[in-house]
């Protein structure tokens, strides 16, 4: 019986993306059947400007679904994409590419049993312009999941959830809620009991310096405070608030599975400042597990040969344990 194969979409073809796989699939000896989702000539190009050798074995999908027996370890399903040379600038020309890509993507996962969906980095400049803040609304748009839903920067040592996304620094009070704190932990908290089978212990971050600020009721007060004592009574292990410049300290940090921040950079900074390439981006509240490496497209880097894989290795070596 083979296992359920973990299927990878290109994301931006303008990237690093192929350098990074490549290197990943040389590194790491994936165990489950991986389906990459992309160009089969753009790939075969951008290998050739790299001076990297690959192989895949091509395949096709039939009434959306693919066929076990034609499965190996690598395979690829080519999406067409129309190209002068191995690597452009990175424009809004390949949204289509893009859009095909994840669209066949969700096919797969309506027709298949697979392990779950890593996409390779994508730019919200151009692909998403002002329809979605990040490719976590993105997908949970296309599954249909309106609310429920959440980024997850992952780590075995710490791990860090954003309530808000990818806003601007003088709109994020205005999104800061008791419901989506609670919905957002809840979701956190079930994830790790389903996949790691352990309730986590959870530390909250306040939104302002030292928790405070100097109106007669801060956020902290009015918002987050109630929610922390709405799921302490719900069983969860959570604390807080927290000053955002001192939880990340070795002694605090240590304490706690998961650190909550009210807005993006809060904590994705010290995540990314900690753990470098060792941190992975995963989508909860999807019928499906998605995953992508926790580092943009990064075309200054683009044909150089010089990237680091080890976030997308991170990712495979996820699903590859599920």
């Amino acid at each position: 019986m083979i296992s359920k194969p973990i299927v990878i979409v290109w994301g931006e073809p303008n990237s690093i993306f192929s350098e990074i796989l490549i290197k990943s699939l040389r590194k790491y000896k994936n165990k489950k059947p991986i389906i990459f989702i992309g160009s089969k000539r753009l790939i075969e190009y951008q290998l050739k400007k790299l001076k990297l050798k690959f192989k895949f074995n091509i395949i096709n999908l039939k009434n959306n679904k693919f066929i076990n027996s034609d499965l190996e370890k690598i395979n690829l399903l080519n999406v067409d994409y129309k190209f002068k040379k191995p690597f452009e600038k990175i424009s809004s020309k390949s949204n289509k590419f893009i859009s095909d890509c994840f669209n066949v993507a969700l096919k797969i996962v309506n027709n298949n049993k697979i392990s779950g969906i890593i996409n390779g980095p994508i730019s919200k400049k151009f692909f998403l312009k002002d329809k979605f803040q990040g490719i976590t609304e993105y997908l949970a748009n296309k599954f249909d999941v309106n609310e429920n839903f959440s980024m997850l920067i992952y780590n075995k040592s710490i791990s860090v959830l954003p309530i808000t996304t990818h806003l601007p620094i003088n709109r994020i009070n205005k999104f800061i809620e008791k419901k989506s704190i609670i919905s957002k932990v809840i979701l956190v908290n079930r994830f790790f009991k389903k996949n790691f089978l352990k309730k986590p212990k959870i530390a909250v971050c306040g939104l302002n310096p030292h928790c405070e600020n100097f109106l007669s009721l801060s956020e902290e007060d009015k918002i987050i405070k109630p929610a922390i004592k709405f799921l302490k009574k719900k069983g969860i292990h959570i604390d807080g608030p927290f000053a955002a410049d001192t939880i990340f300290l070795k002694q605090n940090r240590e304490r706690f599975n998961i650190i909550v921040g009210m807005y993006h950079d809060q904590v994705l900074t010290p995540i990314k400042a900690l753990h470098g390439f060792e941190a992975i981006n995963i989508t909860l509240g999807l019928p499906i597990i998605r995953i992508s490496p926790d580092h943009g497209p990064n075309f200054q880097m683009v044909g150089k040969n010089k990237s680091n894989p080890q976030s997308l290795i991170e990712a495979i070596k996820f699903l590859d344990k599920k």
